[in-house]
């Protein structure tokens, strides 16, 4: 019978070729292991948030922050980060930010500011020990399939802004983007920012093209550019406003995602071109 300790060495052999010899077996041993990894650190992590804080609370989020952190160098990802400064704003904001995959939670740890926490399908609450993870440093949960539900969710997340002075960060596209752009905007940041009275702060990763994409089945080592854009005071405003505020919002985002982009939008300019000779 051949020895447990046989398998797992041969493993650790037969890994690191599989990952030299194929692009592929790479992309999902990398994307997997991250996976499992963040799950090992939820799992580490609930025990220690229940002892510190008794239960599910904002303060519970400076420890996964501080776990999370480190994850960026296990998988060769470098953060560049411009305009920490706009983060400097006194009292509660809405936080807006492209959504490109799980990747992002790096980059979201990497700058996420103090007392803030995620609006995120309610999905994501039954996800094992991560869904618990995210209950107990306070993710503001919507049922995005529920109309009445979405609306009720988002207006308790306004009483919460407003009584314990928190910031909340929301994915506007609603959903993951692999295309390579922006996808058109939801409303429902904007309702919240409207509503509360509170600024809103746009933050935007830049592609991840370079090193990542799901559709080309690769993700190997590369940088991640987080720019801050300064905030966008909603001040005064009211929902026939809202329109107005969301084109205004996109337009700054997308304008900053090709800059931070720019070996993308080179290519996409070079591919153009030799379709069109």
């Amino acid at each position: 019978m051949v020895s447990v300790w046989v398998v797992i060495l041969m493993l650790f052999l037969i890994i690191p070729v599989l990952m030299m010899i194929s692009s592929t077996f790479k992309y999902y041993f990398r994307i997997y292991s991250y996976l499992a990894y963040l799950m090992l650190l939820a799992t580490v992590l609930i025990p220690w948030c229940l002892v510190m804080s008794g239960g599910r609370s904002i303060n519970n989020m400076r420890y996964v922050r501080a776990v999370m952190r480190q994850v960026k160098y296990v998988y060769g990802l470098k953060m560049e980060v411009e305009g920490e400064e706009n983060f400097q704003v006194e009292g509660p904001y809405v936080v807006i930010s492209n959504h490109q995959s799980s990747i992002d939670m790096m980059g979201l740890m990497e700058v996420l500011p103090d007392r803030c926490v995620q609006i995120a399908k309610k999905e994501l609450m039954y996800a094992g020990p991560v869904g618990m993870i995210l209950y107990l440093v306070g993710v503001i949960f919507i049922n995005r399939k529920r109309t009445t539900d979405a609306k009720n969710a988002l207006d308790e997340a306004v009483q919460t802004i407003l009584k314990d002075q928190v910031r909340v960060w929301v994915f506007p596209e609603g959903t993951r983007n692999h295309g390579g752009d922006l996808l058109p905007f939801k409303k429902g940041a904007f309702h919240l920012a409207v509503q509360a009275q509170v600024p809103i702060i746009p933050v935007v990763y830049s592609s991840y093209y370079s090193f990542y994409s799901k559709k080309e089945k690769r993700f190997s080592t590369g940088n991640i550019k987080i720019r801050i854009l300064p905030k966008i005071d909603t001040q005064g405003l009211s929902t026939d406003d809202i329109p107005e505020l969301l084109e205004k919002s996109y337009s700054v985002m997308k304008e900053a995602f090709w800059e931070i982009s720019g070996h993308l939008k080179n290519a996409n300019t070079n591919n153009a071109a030799a379709c069109s000779t």
